[in-house]
């Protein structure tokens, strides 16, 4: 070979060498954090399922390219601490579920972007600025806006139009809590219906609530979204069924769990969609320039089983409607 084409040989392979050890470079792991509220909770898993499939499909892969710290906190004196510990890992965003969860990431920090999801009033609750433009270092997906309230409560006397008292199941220190209740209150006089409203902590207060409410006659149960009421929903649907309480619950798993009726959003789709969020925000958007987007989609379940054994004849139209017919 001659010594000029050596040389252009050699020059030619070394001008390649850099391209390829730059491709055998392995990706940047990028880190976030996410604070749930079960970890054994089948919902919680499917939640974490849709969530790492909407990440997938835009090109994040837990173990590859993205790491997740998980931190579980049901409710109570647990949450508060799971939050600072998850801040203190220095995560680059931070996903959470729930009002009450929001807000104890919200007191532990201002800087690291946040992305919500299933939170009831991110306004009432001081998360963000206003839905367009939350201006903050957090954003994400509204589960109901509060006019649900009143929507579930003119469901349960739909399902059975001899309830003249509810039992509202809630914890009215959450705002968004609170802002629901307040729709129900205003519904109530026209659905000539009377409302009890007790907060709720855990299971045994619900427990007491219940069979106090069901002593008297004509009553049914309407549960709003809740850590406390997803957490304690097999307790719930159970001292329904004891006390033959007709009653509205706000998402599909609580009737595929034996509720009588749910009426929510989907909360697999949130999960997913939040994916585009934390792909933006690692990409260099601010959360506070993508707007807080509230939930266009709703979902109906009946339980045709739970219904028989309450001895509840469910309305044709309902049934016609519903998104989910159990039987």
């Amino acid at each position: 070979m001659l010594r000029r084409e050596f040389l252009g040989v050699m020059g030619g392979a070394a001008a390649t060498w850099p391209f390829a050890a730059r491709a055998q470079q392995p990706e940047r792991m990028r880190r976030i954090g996410v604070l749930m509220p079960s970890r054994e909770d089948t919902q919680g898993k499917a939640r974490l399922a849709a969530l790492r499939e909407g990440l997938q499909k835009l090109g994040w892969v837990e173990g590859r390219n993205i790491q997740i710290d998980y931190r579980w906190a049901p409710q109570g004196d647990q949450l508060q601490p799971a939050a600072k510990e998850l801040v203190s890992l220095a995560p680059e965003l931070i996903l959470v579920q729930s009002d009450p969860a929001t807000a104890a990431l919200r007191r532990e920090t201002w800087t690291i972007p946040i992305v919500f999801v299933s939170v009831g009033d991110p306004i009432g609750g001081g998360f963000i600025q206003s839905m367009a433009r939350p201006a903050a270092n957090a954003t994400g997906f509204t589960n109901f806006e509060s006019s649900i309230g009143g929507k579930w409560l003119e469901l349960l006397k739909e399902v059975a139009p001899g309830v003249k008292r509810a039992l509202v199941i809630l914890q009215t220190e959450t705002p968004a809590n609170a802002a629901f209740l307040r729709a129900a209150e205003a519904a109530a006089p026209t659905l000539q219906v009377t409302l009890t409203a007790p907060s709720v902590h855990n299971a045994t207060e619900i427990e007491a609530a219940v069979n106090a409410f069901a002593a008297e006659p004509s009553g049914g149960l309407v549960v709003m979204p809740h850590p406390v009421t997803a957490s304690n929903r097999d307790v719930i649907i159970g001292l329904a069924a004891q006390h033959r309480l007709p009653a509205v619950y706000p998402f599909r798993f609580f009737a595929q769990s034996g509720g009588l009726v749910s009426y929510g959003i989907d909360q697999m789709e949130h999960f997913r969609r939040a994916g585009d969020y934390i792909n933006r925000i690692l990409k260099g958007e601010k959360p506070g320039d993508l707007p807080t987007q509230a939930s266009t989609k709703f979902e109906l379940a009946v339980n045709l089983k739970t219904a028989k054994a309450l001895g509840i004849d469910l309305p044709p139209a309902l049934l016609g409607r519903a998104d989910e017919v159990i039987e």
